[in-house]
Parts: C-alpha cells; structure tokens; sequence
C-alpha cells in the first residue's frame, strides 16, 4: 500500500529553485517597468521642460495655480476611475456638473441657503449618476449609449433650469471652498486630496473595491461567485455622478456663477484622459487612482505649460486630443505587455 506525502516547505523551495528561470526579453522588461512606475517620468520630464522653455512656470504663484485647476479634474477623474475599473464609460459628467452647479448656485440665493446650495449640488450630481447606473445595471444598456444620451439630456437641463442665462451670485456662501487657503493651501486642493485618498481606501481595502475590480475583470465569473453585479454598477456610476456634483460645487465657488451651455464643457474628456495616462485600462479590471492622480497632473501641466508658452487654445484642443490618443495606444501597449 503506497503511501502520499505532502510536499514540505524545503522540497517546494527546491523544486522552485530548479525551475528553468524565464529570461524576459528587453521589451518585456520595458513594458514591466512602465507598468511599475506608470506616467511619472511623464509628468517629471514635462514640468521639467516647461520650467525650462516657459518662464514663471516654477513660480510658488503658478504652482498653486495648477494646483487648483487639477483638482476639479482630479474629483472627476476619481470618480471616472471607479467607472472604467468596470470596463464602463461616463460620458456625461461635465454636463452633470454644469446642471449641479447651476442649481447649487441658485439654491445659495436662498435666504440662509448656504448649506443648502453645496446639498443641492452633491444631490443633483447622485440622482444622474443613480440614473445612469440604474440604466446600465437593470436595463443592461451600453454604458457608451446611456452617458452619451445623458451628455446632451442632462445638458439641456441644465440651459432649462438656468434659463440659458449665467447664474451669479457675489455673494456665494461657500465662495471660500473655490477661493480661500487652509494652512496655507487652497480648500480646492484639500478637497481633491481628500477625494483621492477616499477613493483609494475603497478601492484597497474594502470587499466593495475587491468587487469593482472583479467586475471589471470578468463581470459573469463575478456574478457566478456571488458578487451583486447590479449593486457594483450602481455603485460607481453613483459616485462617478456624487463627485461631478463636488465638483460642481467647487466650479461655482471659484466662478461665484454657473452656466448651463459653456461650463463643464469638454471635462469628461480630460478625466478620461487621466485615468487611461493613469494606466486604468478601458477592459477593466486594472488601474489605480494614484494613477489617476499623476494622469489628471500631466493634463493640468500640460494646460498651463501651454497657456504660459502662448499657445493659441485651437492647438491646445489638438494637442490634448493627441494626448488622448496617445493614453489608449500606451493603453494597448500596456495591454499587450500583460498578456506576454
């Protein structure tokens, strides 16, 4: 009668130690690397020539000043991130933000409405983000087609509810959040930090992270294993939606107005352009938001590097849309680098 031993921890240490290592080729070390560091010698070397060809761009002034225009960018962008780790798209989150600050601004003029206005902004901003969630997770619509309806619905809105006039108040109760310092750094800046390191606890160390990244990967394996598909999609769409209208909020702190036609234009395409340069793939599955954080940094580097180099704003769009197409293809590469 034969007997079968269980491996010991010295016979598996040996028998790993005479596998036949692996040689990585130089490619496959390149494209290891980038997965490791991400787009930080990115942004490293693009401060680095705009402090170079630009004057003023190290200046304490405009660093707080790219500061401060990165972090509405980067609220959007987090919650942009929890939707494409789902391998989802929210096209709708500048229009989002334009119809939250319009009502948040006229919801402050209320006597006492201070309170008020920031609720009305977070509160707008989660009812289309439940919205759209409740679309792509119940009616199984196609995330690209229900935030591209939203884009232009919610849009109109907006224009609706403002009257297609700008919404201004001078005297904005929380006109601090967009215009005043906490020890020495702008609230703007706080707010976004605080943002990101929300967003990266729920994503690292909660069971909730573990099933957006599930979904992400494998959404039929994940429901198989008893992870509320539904719950996950209304959850990131929700949060996409609630952090368009912080940042809704902190757009018409810092205007003391609020537009339904102009404002909020083009933001979904720098937050999509974060997240991807941030290494968040489009599959889903993979990315983080530190990642996000370097992404949304490279574009409000790249904004003002430009502005300060006097480059007119028609080849500031062409630029930012190649770097977009320059964010999937690394995308790709990326992809292309994981599955070798």
């Amino acid at each position: 009668m034969s007997h079968s031993h269980a491996p010991t921890p010295s016979s598996l240490a040996a028998s790993a130690m005479a596998r036949p290592t692996v040689q990585q080729t130089p490619r496959e070390r390149f494209q290891a690397l980038m997965r490791a560091v991400g787009m930080l010698p990115v942004l490293v070397l693009l401060a680095a020539g705009f402090a170079t060809l630009a004057d003023g761009f190290m200046t304490a002034q405009n660093i707080s000043i790219i500061a401060q225009q990165a972090s509405i960018n980067i609220v959007l962008a987090a919650g942009m991130t929890f939707v494409i780790l789902t391998a989802g798209i929210d096209l709708s989150v500048g229009s989002v933000l334009a119809v939250a600050a319009v009502l948040a601004v006229m919801t402050s003029t209320i006597p006492g409405g201070g309170v008020l206005g920031i609720l009305a902004g977070l509160g707008a901003g989660l009812a289309f983000g439940l919205l759209n969630g409740g679309l792509v997770a119940f009616a199984r619509l196609p995330p690209f087609i229900v935030t591209l309806g939203a884009l232009t619905a919610v849009r109109g809105i907006a224009r609706l509810i403002g009257n297609d006039q700008t919404v201004f108040n001078p005297d904005l109760p929380f006109a601090f959040i967009g215009n005043d310092n906490l020890l020495g750094v702008p609230w703007l800046v706080w707010i976004a930090a605080a943002v990101i390191v929300g967003s990266w606890f729920i994503l690292r160390r909660t069971v909730l992270g573990l099933h957006i990244y599930s979904v992400g990967s494998n959404p039929e394996a994940a429901r198989l294993s008893g992870i509320k598909v539904w719950k996950v999609l209304l959850f990131v769409y929700a949060m996409s939606g609630l952090l368009a209208g912080l940042g809704a909020v902190m757009t018409s702190a810092r205007l003391l107005a609020a537009n339904g036609l102009q404002l909020g234009q083009s933001y979904e395409l720098d937050a999509i352009a974060a997240v991807i340069l941030g290494g968040t793939s489009f599959v889903g599955g993979v990315g983080s938001i530190v990642g996000t954080l370097i992404g949304a940094l490279i574009i409000a580097v790249l904004t003002n590097g430009l502005v300060l180099l006097g480059v007119s704003d028609i080849w500031q769009y062409i630029i930012k849309g190649l770097v977009i197409i320059g964010a999937v293809a690394l995308d790709r590469y990326r992809q292309s680098g994981a599955r070798t």
